[in-house]
């Protein structure tokens, strides 16, 4: 995501990114124009320091959900407590505006019915709750004024990334790509009746340079959804990829899912984002659904993933 929005941002006029990173220094061949900053957490003078002189921070460092759960302290430390050292050091530096990227999973494992940001959070999952923590921190910097203070909560995004090494191939249908490129199969763990939301990478890179240049007025308490309106079943998603495939290369992949004991018609899922689309963000049509993943396509095929 840090990778594919830096590009994005770059590619408009009046954007000068930085990256932030815990291990280099040197401009990355997918970006030699950025600059790069090394972030020390454990450092609140490092960090102030980074943040001098910049208009806005998007932050987007974050624990996975696997490592979550192997390491609840570890998530509650990299998304709650670093959160809360980036914010603070932001505000001390005069930052305007702090946007924090947060999961449509602190609503609950696993999603069903009318999911609003008015929705309470209920799941108990350590990537929940780690990431409700670094929200809590920014939503009320935002509500005493100290910074103009932004969560987004985001679906299942997808798309290529910006570079080989990028850590993305957790994500459902990046995975399904990778899957079905090497193995010419495509496994599901689950029956695939589940629904999900679905956002391009596209699209939320669109949402995150909306929200940084969204007048303050229109930010209200700071707090949206970003996703695609758009909620097939996993089994959906897949069959949607596989065609993809087969236009791509032209074979089909085979599809393997759970079965279910009894007939299950899936849950009704609508994972509103009205509050973002009423400040003016527009979503793409539902064709860049296809281009996406033929760019992930064809990025795997190049890569040999």
């Amino acid at each position: 995501m840090g990778g594919r929005l830096s590009q994005f941002l770059m590619s408009h006029p009046g954007y000068e990114v930085q990256l932030g990173s815990r291990f280099r220094t040197e401009s990355p061949y997918w970006l030699p124009e950025a600059k790069v900053v090394q972030i020390q957490w454990d450092s609140t003078n490092a960090i102030e320091k980074i943040c001098a002189g910049v208009h806005a921070v998007v932050h987007l460092a974050g624990m996975n959900a696997q490592d979550c759960a192997i390491n609840p302290l570890g998530a509650l430390d990299v998304n709650g407590v670093a959160t809360a050292r980036l914010l603070d050091a932001s505000v001390r530096q005069g930052v305007k505006r702090f946007i924090y990227l947060s999961t449509a999973h602190v609503y609950g494992s696993h999603l069903s019915g009318v999911i609003t940001e008015e929705t309470c959070p209920v799941s108990l999952h350590p990537y929940a709750t780690s990431h409700r923590a670094g929200e809590d921190v920014v939503r009320y910097a935002h509500q005493y004024g100290a910074i103009e203070g932004v969560v987004v909560r985001l679906s299942n995004a997808y798309g290529a990334p910006a570079h080989k090494d990028a850590n993305c191939w957790m994500l459902l249908v990046n995975d399904l790509c990778q899957q079905a490129l090497a193995t010419q199969h495509m496994m599901l763990r689950t029956s695939g009746l589940q629904r999900r939301d679905f956002i391009t990478l596209t699209d939320v890179c669109g949402a995150i340079k909306h929200l940084l240049e969204l007048p303050v007025k229109k930010l209200g308490d700071g707090l949206f959804n970003i996703g695609g309106a758009w909620s097939p079943t996993i089994l959906e998603m897949t069959q949607r990829v596989a065609e993809r495939i087969h236009v791509a290369i032209g074979q089909y992949p085979g599809i393997s899912h759970m079965t279910e004991q009894k007939t299950v018609s899936p849950e009704p899922l609508s994972y509103v984002v009205k509050k973002l689309i009423s400040t003016g963000f527009k979503l793409s049509s539902h064709g860049n659904v296809d281009r996406e993943i033929d760019a992930l396509i064809q990025f795997c095929l190049r890569e040999a993933m």
